[in-house]
């Protein structure tokens, strides 16, 4: 979020709110509310003060918990607001809370209106995109019921759908009336001379599938609560020796991994906290966001990779659903609780559209050890989808095809002409991309690891080396594009390299399927003007007919993906070029107040002194939270 709005983020519910601390039912690329499981469970949150809308005196400042703003009414030169309000709010798991403290600036009793204009649509986060799609609502209705002390809205669909969201005031309010914008809950609140008042707000927002909510009950606890698990993650030990910068960005990357961890639930039924992808859209369990985000900080919080691979365990697929892409044995790509989801009017209630999940899961399972005896059932089921349905068996690669319900590229490049040739063509399937083979070979290898060491079965372990010992063999032959001396991005259906120049190749750095010369070549190469852009590596290198610096994946900078090259690079000795590359991040991250976005567009700091921001970037987000925590491993070189 930037300029006016403010974000309160905690437990997977966040709010994003004006400066001044209203919601105003704002929809499109950045839309404000109280949203908890996918849904909008405040649309409205409109404060007025005898009879107007107050003047902004302390705009509250974006990450600060809890968020505090100075309004007062609007007054004149010759007769200066009769009292200030102070407003505090904190979100935290299903909760809103609000401290509004009047204070009177006279030294007569005061009087002061106030009225909270509240309401809440329950829309669905992939409703509020502005996509130009639309969606079957079918009999789902609204209502409304005035309370004691407040008012609740409830939404309902279908015998089994049930969203609330209930707004109480203390003291109570002592009128609630219906409008067309929502619903008016109003105050008449004396002050004594020189002396305040206090009016104090929570909404709860509570959906089908959603864990218990929060019984914090003033923005203060909530503060505290938050302030005590964020400093769980403080870890000022770990960049003792290196520069102030990469210790700052590290700092704000770990706040942020704190407060976009989101419930979850173990094959075990226990309950687990895992990294969401990022806001707004995506706080929730992706498979490839919150695998690689935790590979990025295994060294530093283990338990995120703990919890993300239990999660994703528990969600693994079991059955075969053309809808959703699930596979016995595939990782789930993302996970979704909201309306949408649960009536299959997008496939994401649990959606497995990614080639990469699954590899990476086992990646991950080999670097954290410490669950490979527990999770062995999961970890062969896994394999048997990488040979099979995966088809590593049938076709050599492992492979994707575009999806009709979902996605048309299921690599971390997904949107529609991000794997292309280089007259910009999208490939068509089924398509192998080249980071997931290296993907695969990294974690046949790393299976066979745990076969030989964990689980007894030396005979499984060298069918997987076998396997992959011939992937990368074949990788070579069949991916190289001789006359750029560079990877294909992918072959297609035909076996065709698509012929476009990525920044995927660098993930071959980190995953080992290159040869030592050939890897060599490949990292010094993405660090040339055309592929670096001075704060980052390009998705594609730029001078290409696809090339676009504002293209989500066809010319943007992704600070993730420079993480995994980042640590490609240190894996094969590129000191030089990690050095060039972790500088250029460190001072993108300097110009976001230590935060890393999701993206940025691809121009230079030639084109533009300051990098250039992509237009819908979610921040914070998770593995850009991250990347910081993989750069330092890079320079302390590990991989």
């Amino acid at each position: 979020m930037s300029g006016d709005r403010v974000l309160l983020v905690r437990d997977g519910t966040f709010a994003a709110l004006t400066s001044g601390g209203a919601v105003t039912g704002r929809r499109g690329t950045s839309p404000d509310g109280l949203f908890r499981c996918d849904a909008r469970h405040l649309s409205r949150w409109q404060l007025t003060v005898d009879g107007a809308e107050p003047a902004v005196l302390v705009p509250a400042a974006d990450g600060a918990v809890p968020a505090v703003s100075v309004l007062m009414p609007r007054g004149t030169r010759d007769e200066p607001a009769a009292y200030t309000v102070f407003r505090e709010q904190a979100v935290t798991a299903g909760v809103l809370v609000e401290h509004l403290r009047l204070v009177s600036n006279r030294p007569v009793e005061v009087t002061a209106r106030l009225e909270l204009l509240a309401d809440a649509d329950f829309a669905d986060q992939f409703e509020l995109r502005a996509d130009g799609r639309t969606y079957d609502k079918g009999d789902g209705r609204r209502s409304t019921s005035e309370l004691p002390d407040g008012v609740e809205f409830t939404y309902r669909r279908g015998e089994d759908w049930s969203a609330t969201t209930t707004v109480r005031g203390t003291p109570a309010p002592e009128a609630v009336r219906t409008t067309p914008e929502g619903t008016v809950l109003a105050w008449t609140v004396t002050l004594p001379p020189q002396g305040d008042a206090e009016v104090r707000l929570r909404a709860e927002a509570r959906t089908p599938g959603g864990p218990a909510v929060s019984q914090v009950a003033s923005p203060a606890e909530a503060a505290r609560e938050l302030t005590s698990d964020i400093g769980k993650f403080t870890l000022p030990a770990i960049t003792e020796g290196t520069d102030e910068a990469l210790a700052r960005a590290c700092a704000q990357g770990l706040a942020d991994l704190a407060l976009l961890r989101v419930p979850a639930t173990g094959p075990g039924g226990e309950a687990l906290r895992v990294p969401g992808a990022g806001i707004p859209w995506f706080l929730t369990l992706f498979g490839r966001d919150s695998l690689l985000t935790s590979l990025f900080a295994l060294p530093y919080r283990p338990e995120l990779a703990e919890h993300t691979l239990l999660a994703l365990a528990a969600t693994q697929g079991t059955t075969y659903d053309a809808f959703r892409g699930e596979q016995p044995g595939r990782i789930v790509h993302e996970v979704r609780l909201g309306e949408l989801a649960h009536f299959r009017q997008v496939p994401y209630g649990r959606y497995y559209g990614a080639v990469d999940s699954t590899p990476l899961f086992l990646v991950l399972l080999h670097a954290h050890r410490g669950l490979a005896a527990r999770l062995e059932t999961q970890a062969r089921a896994a394999v048997d989808w990488m040979l099979g349905d995966g088809g590593l068996t049938e076709h050599g690669w492992l492979v994707y095809t575009p999806d009709p319900n979902g996605l048309v590229n299921q690599n971390w490049k997904d949107s529609e002409g991000a794997i292309c040739f280089a007259d910009g063509t999208q490939a068509d399937g089924p398509i192998a991309v080249a980071e997931a083979q290296g993907y695969a070979y990294d974690a046949l290898l790393r299976t066979a690891e745990l076969a030989r060491e964990d689980w007894g079965d030396p005979a499984y372990a060298e069918r997987l080396e076998s396997v992959a010992a011939d992937l990368r063999a074949r990788f070579h032959r069949d991916f190289w594009l001789p006359e750029q001396d560079f990877p294909a991005l992918a072959l297609d259906g035909a076996g065709r390299r698509a012929d476009a120049l990525a920044s995927d190749a660098g993930h071959l750095l980190w995953s080992g399927i290159l040869e030592e010369d050939r890897a060599a070549r490949v990292g010094r190469r993405l660090l040339e003007p055309d592929f670096f852009s001075g704060w980052a590596i390009r998705t594609i290198a730029a001078g290409q007919a696809p090339y676009h610096p504002l293209s989500y994946h066809r010319g943007s900078c992704w600070p993730h993906d420079n993480a995994v090259i980042a640590l490609g690079l240190a894996r094969h000795g590129l000191t030089e070029e990690l050095r060039t590359l972790a500088a250029g991040l460190l001072a993108t991250a300097e110009q976001h107040g230590w935060r890393l976005p999701e993206v940025l567009a691809g121009y230079s700091p030639t084109d533009h002194p300051a990098p250039v921001p992509y237009p819908h970037s979610c921040s914070p987000q998770a593995w850009a939270a991250a990347t910081p925590l993989a750069l330092l491993t890079a320079l302390r070189g590990g991989r």
